[in-house]
């Protein structure tokens, strides 16, 4: 079966994944063997190679949008957006020192059906 290469508005990726061709390319930049990537990424051989193939015959275009990505991630969170998501993260780091504390107590027969 032939791997290809599709775009569904996200960016070349990997037919039947959302691996994008830019998730190769970082891997494939620190220089990493196309097996190892596969590893990684949990896609076949073939499909690594798929992706690497489909950089290499459009370089040019790959490399100018995957600037473009590394740019914008540069950037951050405008912040708006950063606020929220460090309200989200607080809240969920009580809810999950709550529950190691409950956890806690209850193994050592504190909390619970039984040790109420």
């Amino acid at each position: 079966m032939e791997t290809t290469i599709i775009n569904r508005g996200r960016g070349p990726e990997i037919s039947g994944t959302r691996i994008t061709v830019y998730d190769v390319l970082d891997y494939l930049k620190e220089g990493w063997h196309h097996t190892d990537i596969a590893a990684t990424l949990r896609i076949s051989s073939a499909q690594a190679l798929a992706a690497i193939q489909y950089v290499q015959d459009h370089q040019d275009e790959v490399q100018e949008n995957y600037q473009k990505i590394l740019e914008r991630c540069a950037k951050g969170n405008p912040p708006e957006i950063q606020a929220r998501l460090d309200e989200i993260h607080a809240k969920y780091q009580n809810l999950w020192a709550n529950g190691r504390d409950s956890s806690h107590r209850e193994n050592n027969g504190e909390g619970g059906p039984s040790g109420q």
